[in-house]
């Protein structure tokens, strides 16, 4: 897991490029108009998903769907998609729900595109149009690069779709970025969850799918039971369950969410919660200054991942291969 996660910089970097085939597909997506767009994708890459979601809908103002795979393989009827983007996101591009689901989308006269790591994968043959992440092989079963590489392909897809000069400038800086952020300590953090029963994981907008992908981490990783929230739901239901005992993690991009975010940091605070932050004027983490809004929850997912696989080995862990889980989940 810290081989791969001190990879992230150099395999991201193709990705952020101006030619890359992520920017070739945008320009042709950029010809068509779709009524809506449909992603799928099942844990990490469905956080990856989360996160094109909000490119796409603040970009481009397409309406975007979260995919429920069961529907087609255990109900047995297929949304009708008839001149929809669908798009699948899929580290191996094995699971046979992701597959059918993508088989479904085509028959039903969307228009697939698979984002996948494997380009000769079930789910890659099954879509029309294949953009390969080029993370190179993982070993670890806590995805780490192909996470942040699914992030930058949807990224990149969406600035030459949307023909968006500062989205793609911000990715231009990206892998510099990276580097810097592989020698952030937040070891703040998870000193506050040596002690922890829960934790919370907050943000708001282009950072919710990076929030519940760190949640994802804590809880496969360190077995300890993690939830990740909008800052806007967390004021909600959830609240009543923080106390001294359930440190939150605040990713805070700084954009027209900002001000909500430091509003709540700031209250938990002052009821006694601890909270780590980053970014902003109430950070409390680590942070290289703001670059794009939508850059920079992927870039605070490289401390997030290196403080996870840290506290995992000091606490007699093996970050590579959680109790119960297999690099490939295969579900129906």
């Amino acid at each position: 897991m810290a081989r791969e996660i001190a990879e992230i910089p150099a395999v991201a970097a193709p990705l952020c490029a101006g030619d890359s085939e992520a920017a070739r597909i945008g320009r042709g997506l950029a010809r068509r108009r779709f009524p809506f767009a449909v992603i799928c994708g099942r844990g990490s890459s469905s956080h990856a998903g989360i996160h094109l979601r909000y490119l796409i809908e603040t970009r481009l103002g397409l309406a975007v769907s979260a995919a429920a795979p069961s529907v087609v393989t255990g109900y047995g009827r297929p949304p009708q998609v008839e001149g929809a983007l669908f798009v699948v996101i899929s580290q191996s591009g094995r699971s046979p729900d992701l597959v059918a689901a993508t088989r479904a989308a085509r028959e039903g006269g969307a228009l697939t595109l698979a984002i996948v790591n494997d380009p000769g994968s079930p789910a890659a043959e099954a879509a029309d149009l294949v953009l390969p992440i080029g993370a190179g092989p993982e070993r670890a079963v806590a995805a780490t690069k192909t996470v942040v590489t699914s992030l930058v392909a949807g990224a990149a897809l969406v600035a030459s779709w949307a023909e968006d000069g500062a989205l793609a400038a911000g990715l231009a800086a990206l892998p510099a970025r990276l580097d810097r952020a592989l020698g952030l300590d937040w070891s703040a953090w998870s000193t506050d969850l040596a002690a922890a029963t829960a934790a919370f994981v907050t943000g708001r907008g282009h950072g919710l799918g990076p929030v519940r992908e760190i949640a994802l981490k804590l809880a496969e990783t360190l077995r300890l039971p993690a939830l990740g929230y909008s800052a806007a739901e967390l004021r909600h239901g959830p609240r009543a369950a923080l106390s001294p005992r359930t440190p939150v993690l605040a990713l805070r991009q700084a954009d027209r969410l900002s001000a909500g975010i430091d509003c709540l940091v700031r209250d938990l605070r002052g009821a006694g919660v601890p909270v780590q932050a980053c970014g902003g004027p109430l950070g409390s983490l680590p942070w290289p200054g703001d670059g794009h809004p939508a850059c920079d929850p992927i870039l605070m997912l490289v401390p997030a991942y290196r403080a996870i696989e840290a506290e995992a080995r000091r606490r007699g862990f093996d970050p590579d291969s959680p109790p119960g889980l297999a690099k490939v989940t295969e579900t129906l």
